[in-house]
């Protein structure tokens, strides 16, 4: 058997309904667009450029000006968008609107970010990879890593925030494996509503974080030999593309 490809999506899937993982990493059936995730990419995309102008010119102006050519590439890699979007300035006005927000949360001319869509792997086992791209990896001139990611939509509501961090826990515990750097600063940027989630990794939180993979790669490996695929029922279910076929809905 060819190893089993996890990243901080697929974990969450299957710990959110291992029938949902399976109709995408085991079936990968195709799903329709989604308007909120194309929207999210454009302005990752739209941040991601930001820093290659030098810092002076790292100013709200110059990433509204990216914004349209970053627009134009991105239908031209998917038409299909143009068919969804049924308004053109509504969808470009709340792009928009979050980049603008970015800016009332970081200042990206005081500092130079080391890395931008920074691929971290691992093997977690014989039987799993482990990977992921980390939106900004920036390291102070001191040594210190400061991993960040960028949300275009809210921040959790209170007690859900240590699920939010889990993802960046990931990303943290592949670096601190490889590189032997523990990161300093883990840093989720919502832009939906111009909060800040931060957290100060401990080596004891992210050896729990590499615990809990273990047992969801081991649930996964289980499933897959048993081709037994557990629905979940939740209010998830109302937004997800696969409820038409999903057995918890058609007996």
């Amino acid at each position: 058997m060819s190893k089993i490809r996890l990243s901080p999506s697929r974990v969450s899937d299957f710990s959110n309904c291992p029938q949902l993982y399976k109709f995408r990493a085991i079936d990968q059936l195709p799903e329709p667009i989604s308007l909120d995730a194309e929207r999210g990419t454009l302005v990752h995309t739209v941040l991601e450029k930001l820093f290659d102008s030098p810092a002076l010119m790292r100013t709200l102006e110059t990433a509204l000006e990216i914004l349209p050519g970053s627009w134009q590439e991105q239908v031209e890699a998917k038409p299909v968008l143009l068919e969804s979007i049924t308004n053109r300035k509504e969808w470009l006005d709340r792009a928009t609107a979050l980049i603008t927000t970015y800016f009332s949360l970081e200042s990206p001319a005081a500092f130079e970010p080391t890395s931008r869509e920074f691929h971290v792997e691992m093997d977690l086992s014989e039987e799993i990879y482990l990977h992921g791209y980390i939106d900004r990896l920036d390291i102070a001139s001191t040594g210190e890593v400061r991993i960040v990611d960028y949300k275009t939509g809210k921040a959790p509501k209170s007690g859900w925030e240590e699920k939010a961090l889990f993802q960046l826990r990931i990303y943290a515990l592949i670096y601190w494996r490889n590189y032997g750097v523990l990161p300093r600063l883990l840093q989720l940027i919502y832009l939906g509503d111009g909060q800040l989630l931060r957290s100060t990794p401990t080596p004891t939180q992210l050896e729990n974080a590499e615990k809990k993979l273990f047992a969801i790669a081991d649930e996964i490996l289980k499933a897959i030999e048993s081709q037994m695929w557990q629905p979940k029922p939740s209010r998830l279910c109302d937004w997800c593309s696969f409820k038409s076929i999903c057995p918890a809905f058609t007996k």
